[in-house]
């Protein structure tokens, strides 16, 4: 389980959950604007990888709901953690 920051683009400063990863580049999405369905890809050069996830994250991660609507949770728990 991976989180990221976006540091280019349109979206920078944007929160976002990482789906795949390959060599140069990773699929994000966050639940709402990019769902699961449609990941969008990003060069590795312009994310921020977040390091620290509180548990609470990793709880909402294992809830038993849409995945979509998990990672639009979790993000959210995430970016009030940062506050």
């Amino acid at each position: 389980m991976e989180f990221a920051i976006v540091k280019a683009g349109h979206d920078k400063g944007q929160m976002y959950f990482i789906v795949k990863e390959e060599t140069e580049f990773v699929y994000l999405v966050n639940g709402a604007t990019r769902p699961v369905e449609k990941p969008k890809k990003k060069n590795k050069k312009h994310i921020q990888p977040v390091k620290r996830i509180p548990q609470e994250v990793c709880n909402i991660m294992e809830e038993r709901l849409p995945e979509n609507q998990k990672i639009k949770k979790a993000i959210k728990t995430l970016k009030a953690s940062y506050k």
